[in-house]
């Protein structure tokens, strides 16, 4: 039976690079101080103690053991130019196959492509690879441009950095904004970045208390419920438009007002998570306007509307 707190599987075999390996288990295996419910129940599935980089990991369980969790995370492999292993493939098939959630990290993808689960589909891995990926795995429609791509029950993500941001998504599927966001701040990371943001973009807030933009942002984020135009961040920044915008462009990779609409649709996403709110009262408080523009945005933003967003949150955790 699936228990409220899902069951996270984490495969490990030789070759496996370590820090995507520490970084699912940082995430999956230390449950934040203030959550209200369960965490997950974390193991390291393998055949026999792996070497991970300088480091040897001897696994909880067999990868048999995968099949039996809610999520299974494929970390990277160090050589993709071997075929992955032949029972790690098998493992994370027959995982699928039961019904767990595959997810691999970086490089990872070439276990999850070699195993069929691509297919047809769209992902990444780290933008040093995805031309072999490709090439190697015609079926897939490899995205070099993206941090993560979530296709449901099968999940990819680009290299290193990206690795958190797809497992921070999860959390966030899982229990919502809040918790990713205390989890987030534990580990000093930005709480979300959009599976959509390329690849090459450092950081998508400033970091500097120097910077520029480091008071801007706040402000605009204690306002996102008041009418703001590119002039009004210029003028309050004290700099150009165009000069803001470089200063945008630089520090998030982005233009001034797909940022402010970005945060507009996590302040909606927050909303739908945590109140009963009506769609019209969360389309004001995110500075939508109408019910009409948040539901259009809303949608081609993150795939489904804001009920369906909503009720995926407020369904009871799935017993199996």
């Amino acid at each position: 039976m699936r228990s409220t707190s899902r069951s996270v599987a984490v495969a490990a075999t030789d070759g496996m690079l370590h820090f995507e390996l520490s970084m699912a288990c940082e995430v999956f295996g230390s449950a934040p101080a203030t959550l209200p419910g369960p965490w997950y129940d974390l193991r390291v599935c393998g055949t026999h103690p792996v070497r991970v980089g300088r480091f040897t990991v001897v696994p909880d369980h067999g990868l048999d053991r995968l099949a039996d969790a809610d999520t299974v995370l494929v970390p990277a492999l160090a050589d993709v130019d071997e075929e992955p292993p032949a029972d790690l493939v098998d493992a994370v098939r027959a995982a699928h196959a039961a019904g767990a959630r595959v997810a691999s990290l970086c490089t990872g993808a070439f276990v999850l492509a070699a195993a069929g689960l691509l297919d047809g589909l769209r992902a990444t891995t780290h933008w040093a690879h995805t031309d072999e990926l490709a090439a190697r795995y015609p079926a897939v429609a490899v995205d070099p441009d993206v941090l993560y791509v979530d296709n449901g029950t099968v999940l990819t993500s680009a290299g290193k950095a990206a690795a958190m941001d797809l497992c921070l998504h999860l959390v966030r599927r899982d229990h919502g904004s809040t918790v990713a966001n205390v989890v987030a701040r534990r580990l000093v990371v930005p709480p979300h970045r959009s599976g959509g943001q390329a690849q090459f973009v450092a950081t998508p807030v400033p970091a500097q208390d120097d910077h520029p933009l480091a008071e801007l942002l706040p402000w605009v984020l204690r306002r996102l419920d008041q009418p703001l135009t590119v002039e009004d961040l210029a003028r309050q920044a004290n700099m150009s438009s165009r000069h803001l915008a470089r200063h945008f462009r630089s520090a998030t990779g982005t233009t001034p007002l797909r940022w402010l609409l970005t945060q507009r649709i996590r302040r909606a996403q927050e909303l739908l998570e945590t109140t009963d709110d009506s769609v019209d009262t969360i389309a004001a408080a995110a500075g939508m306007g109408t019910a009409t523009t948040l539901r259009r945005h809303f949608h081609r933003t993150i795939g489904v509307p804001p009920d369906t967003y909503r009720r995926t949150f407020r369904e009871p955790p799935v017993m199996r």
